[in-house]
């Protein structure tokens, strides 16, 4: 299911202000995250879960059910009863990518899920250790040819974009590379900083603390132009490499689920990421 599908199936879902059945009116709603917690992806559904609260007059909690590249949480979801009390938050190419990296797909996302709101779009960055001796990009891609035994990178789970990222980057420098899958992008950055990995691909919002704080070092984003939240940053593709990726996270409920709940939990959705704060 690609961007342009998920979007138009979000706006064909009817706008009703009132919620139909009264399990989908009360109670307690579960914000599946398939990823660990503390990263942005984490951090973005606790603000918008406590703004989305009174608009649909139920409690909501994040649960984060990590584990299988995030097939965990899907399948908790897919799994779930249709009547509100499950919601999937994960990233797009979550979505759409694992089921084409397994040998016998798990789930169909058009087929399992009623899609809901896009919730916001990021970007990757490309971060190392602040000891190792490289000032930009293409002085670690130097570093890691003199130190090939130490070509090591972090990814939040497998089948997703930074997977495939450092894919790429392996073939397009020439130097064999070990990819080593995390469950999200805060134990990477610890594993950087505590010297055991070489680099990590992970969203720029999860590595802007760390990189302010002088704990990682960002040297590359993914995106097509400089992020306006880290302008010393160059791209990638300033650095010599030709690859522009980026991604989004997404809510989602169970297939059957009713349209009138969609509707509602997507609009008061859309209500908490239209306020300043």
């Amino acid at each position: 299911m690609d961007r342009r599908n998920f979007i138009a199936g979000c706006l064909g879902l009817p706008l009703l202000a009132q919620v139909g059945g009264s399990q989908a009116q009360t109670g307690l709603t579960k914000m599946i995250f398939p990823f660990a917690a503390g990263a942005g992806g984490d951090t973005l559904c606790r603000l918008i879960a406590q703004e989305m609260a009174p608009a649909l007059q139920r409690t909501i909690v994040v649960e984060n059910r990590t584990g299988g590249d995030g097939l965990i949480g899907i399948k908790a979801v897919k799994g779930g009863s249709p009547d509100g009390s499950m919601v999937l938050v994960t990233t797009g190419p979550t979505m759409y990518l694992l089921p084409m990296v397994e040998t016998t797909p798990s789930f169909d996302t058009a087929r399992d899920f009623v899609p809901v709101s896009l919730l916001a779009r990021f970007e990757f960055a490309v971060v190392i250790s602040p000891t190792i001796d490289a000032a930009d990009f293409k002085g670690f891609v130097a570093w890691l040819k003199a130190h090939p035994d130490k070509a090591s990178f972090g990814v939040p789970s497998n089948g997703t974009i930074p997977h495939f990222m450092g894919s790429k980057l392996e073939k397009d420098l020439g130097i064999p590379m070990t990819r080593v899958p995390y469950r999200g992008s805060a134990p990477i950055l610890n594993d950087i900083i505590g010297g055991h990995i070489s680099f990590g691909i992970v969203t720029l919002a999860d590595a802007l603390p760390q990189h302010r704080a002088k704990g990682v070092k960002i040297i590359a984003v993914a995106s097509a132009e400089r992020s306006p939240f880290a302008l010393e940053v160059p791209t990638l593709k300033e650095s010599g490499i030709d690859l522009v990726a980026d991604a989004w996270y997404g809510m989602w409920l169970p297939a059957g689920s009713p349209p009138e709940f969609a509707s509602k939990l997507g609009a008061a959705a859309s209500a908490a990421l239209a306020k300043p704060e």
